[in-house]
């Protein structure tokens, strides 16, 4: 026998009375088991931290000794552990055997009357023990269970190891292959940038080269065509800028509730012209259609631009249809189309019975610059303007369409879902011009842009003090000069405009503020980066439009 088989299947003895442990450890060993005599509690609590197959005690030795100990060990047991305890008791009553209370704290006890006759302890002990050696068997089995679920689960990690190889195995590979798509999306772009830009930019160049020529011989005569050409040009590289905008979600909205078919309804006639007569309008708009939020006048480039691409897609006539109506898109929908939130929208919805577009050409038709047009009829970004438009929107955009069949645009815009307000009259009676010494703060980092600002502001009489950077303009704000409204690029080197005009209002609260940007990626939606008093426009504007808000805003 082992050591550890004599230490688990021994008996423990504890009757400091007379001769009971001599004579109940002669009886154990003459019938074949090990057992050991404990000297008092502490001795026997020590031996059975060794392992037992059973305790053998007698219920004088429970009195008046500390049990604490014993009944801890009993109650740490292992679950498969039950260990089996006789208890050696006096004939008779409760009032004979007063140890007898502790037998539910002892838990699987048997009570074994003295005097006893050898056979009888021998079968008690016997009992115990074969329960023991069931308990140690369940636990073997529980160990062999554990190393088999070690063993599952090493064959899992493994398993589990290999599909996240073969997972990143796979995504490297989608990389790569998002990587050549993106490049060679990239390319497209660029290239169609740089054609259409450097005809915009000939235009530009060339009407001002031949402005100077003119100029320097002293003719003055015919100059307004070259300014007009000039500025048409220009006017087209901005038009191009606000499309790629649109286009990659950076454009500053201006977002609102729209009444869309009072928008359509407005438009009816542009529309009208901007079609041939063998084409038919047909709207058809809801009569209990929601209140949108978007962008009027990039919901108005939208519309426009459907209208013109159903147009070209019908040369020999058909039918157009401009319908509005109320749609609930749900959860599998929603999750289906990226970032599309569940819940109402207003749909634009705008059907032709054009000539209509396999699936290939559907697949790329939001790509900049991609156009089925012939070179110098379309500049391939109407559609991914939309789709831009759509997304910053929190929107959505599909095209269905079949060939010979034609083709159906529907743009998804978010319910407004917040109060109503009516807009206040703007007043058109203010007069342009500067008045009672009225100051502007122009913080802008372009040289050049900051020179033609604050020529025009000087024009119309303003007085203006000028910086190229936040740094500088904090000192301004900070003195006693008076300042009737900051103008600041949004994009400034360093501390941005916005955070300028917080500095600006903690030494001036009432500070009234015009942004003015080219790309401001946090400014793209203004109701969430302006607070009351401020205002945005976006470069390139007129000096109209410039002069027009800061007498707007200052008058206030």
């Amino acid at each position: 026998m082992t050591a550890l088989a004599a230490t688990s299947e021994r008996a423990i003895i504890l009757a400091p009375l007379g001769r009971d442990s001599q004579i109940a450890l002669m009886m154990l060993n003459e019938a074949g088991y090990a057992g050991v005599i404990s000297r008092d509690m502490p001795a026997l609590c020590r031996e059975l931290e060794f392992g037992a197959g059973l305790l053998l005690i007698s219920s004088e030795a429970l009195l008046g000794s500390d049990l604490e100990p014993l009944f801890t060990l009993i109650e740490q047991q292992p679950a498969w552990s039950d260990l089996p305890i006789v208890l050696l008791t006096y004939h008779g009553g409760p009032e004979h055997n007063p140890a007898s209370r502790f037998g539910p704290q002892l838990g699987n006890v048997t009570f074994l009357e003295r005097p006893f006759h050898p056979v009888t302890l021998i079968s008690l002990v016997t009992t115990a023990l074969r329960g023991r050696r069931r308990q140690y068997e369940a636990r073997d089995r529980l160990i062999d269970l554990s190393q088999s679920e070690l063993r599952l689960q090493t064959t899992l990690e493994t398993l589990e190891q290999q599909v996240e190889e073969r997972t990143a195995q796979l995504r490297h590979n989608e990389e790569a292959l998002r990587q050549s798509q993106k490049m060679e999306a990239v390319g497209q772009l660029t290239g169609g940038i740089a054609h259409d830009f450097n005809n915009m930019l000939t235009g530009i160049i060339g009407s001002l080269e031949l402005l100077r020529r003119r100029l320097a011989r002293g003719r003055t005569d015919d100059l307004d065509s070259l300014i007009d050409l000039g500025v048409t040009s220009a006017n087209r590289a901005a038009g191009l800028t606000h499309r790629l905008l649109a286009f990659s979600r950076r454009q500053s909205l201006d977002s609102k509730p729209v009444q869309m078919n009072a928008l359509v309804t407005s438009m009816g006639e542009l529309l009208q012209r901007s079609i041939n007569e063998s084409i038919q309008l047909d709207m058809q708009l809801s009569d209990q259609l929601w209140v949108a939020e978007a962008d009027p006048n990039q919901l108005e480039s939208a519309l426009l631009n459907l209208v013109l691409n159903a147009r070209d897609a019908m040369p020999d006539g058909g039918q157009l249809v401009v319908n509005t109506f109320n749609q609930h898109l749900d959860t599998g929908f929603a999750e289906s189309h990226g970032n599309l939130e569940p819940g109402d929208y207003v749909v634009l919805s705008v059907t032709d019975t054009g000539c209509g577009m396999p699936q290939s050409t559907i697949s790329r038709a939001f790509d900049p610059f991609f156009t089925t047009k012939p070179i110098g009829q379309g500049t391939g970004l109407g559609l991914s303007m939309i789709y831009g438009f759509s997304k910053q929107s929190r929107g959505h955009v599909t095209i269905q369409s079949e060939v010979d069949n034609g083709t159906t645009v529907n743009l998804y815009l978010p319910r407004y879902m917040g109060n109503l307000a009516q807009d206040p009259l703007a007043d058109i009676q203010q007069a342009p011009f500067a008045q009672d010494g009225e100051t502007v703060l122009i913080v802008e980092d372009d040289p050049a842009v900051r020179v033609l600002v604050s020529a025009v502001l000087s024009e119309l009489g303003y007085a203006f003090v000028e910086a190229g950077d936040a740094d500088s303009a904090v000192p301004i704000l900070d003195s006693g000069q008076r300042i009737d409204l900051l103008i600041s690029d949004v994009g400034l080197p360093g501390m941005n405009g916005r955070q300028l005009a917080e500095i600006g209002r903690q030494y001036r609260p009432d500070l009234k503020v015009l942004f003015i940007t080219g790309y401001a990626e946090h400014a793209a939606v203004r109701g969430g980066f302006l607070d009351p008093g401020m205002q945005m426009i976006t470069k390139p504007f007129t000096f109209d439009l410039l002069t027009a808000k800061v007498r707007e805003m200052i008058r206030i």
